[in-house]
């Protein structure tokens, strides 16, 4: 399936929130970036440069500014997409379709593609250092088909399955997250795959 089927396909999924993203997509559209599909959602770019994006959840939907963090927000709509985690995303959640703001929408929009225009952009540090806790790695240690399926992971995945099990602040919670993420690990499914 190419992108141009990949966006239709999202856009015409029956959803609850069908019509909001639709409203979203036509004001994105009024903007000069470019609509892309990358991690299983609209990407909208300028000169490659990953922009905003527009998401559905079971509960919300909204747009994603992947440099959100240098945008003004008059509105203070903009939430942090994960705390502690997120540097420069922020995220605009909507309940209802009547909750879009649409002027203040593609002010946002506009505002996030001249920031991108002039290089205001948070640039993370890639490090391939993976701290494996001792808990996963005894599970490692014991099955060499799960350290191989673990090792083929990127590193990136292999950091979400680590710090998943890490920020847990009970030993029984530390053992319960451990239990979950194995199958995965030996399925070759990444933690947040579903939601890629």
């Amino acid at each position: 399936m190419g992108k141009s089927e990949k966006i239709a396909a999202y856009y015409s999924k029956d959803h609850p929130f069908k019509e909001g993203i639709a409203q979203l997509r036509k004001l994105a559209l009024q903007t000069e970036s470019e609509e892309d599909f990358k991690w299983s959602f609209p990407v909208y770019t300028v000169n490659g440069k990953n922009v905003f994006g527009i998401c559905k959840f079971k509960n919300h939907f909204g747009v994603w500014f992947f440099n959100g963090v240098f945008l003004k927000d008059p509105k203070k709509m903009l939430e942090n997409a994960q705390e502690g985690k997120t540097k420069g995303m922020r995220h605009w959640k909507f309940h209802t379709l009547d909750g879009i703001d649409k002027k203040s929408v593609l002010a946002y929009m506009q505002e996030a593609i001249e920031n991108q225009k002039k290089g205001l952009e948070i640039t993370v540090e890639k490090t391939s250092k993976v701290t494996i806790p001792s808990l996963l790695q005894e599970k490692l240690k014991e099955n060499k088909e799960l350290r191989t399926a673990f090792e083929n992971f990127t590193p990136y995945k292999q950091k979400e399955f680590c710090e998943y099990i890490s920020e847990a602040k009970q030993e029984q919670t530390k053992q319960r997250r451990l239990e979950k993420i194995l199958p995965l690990i030996e399925r070759g499914i990444g933690l947040n795959d579903a939601y890629r």
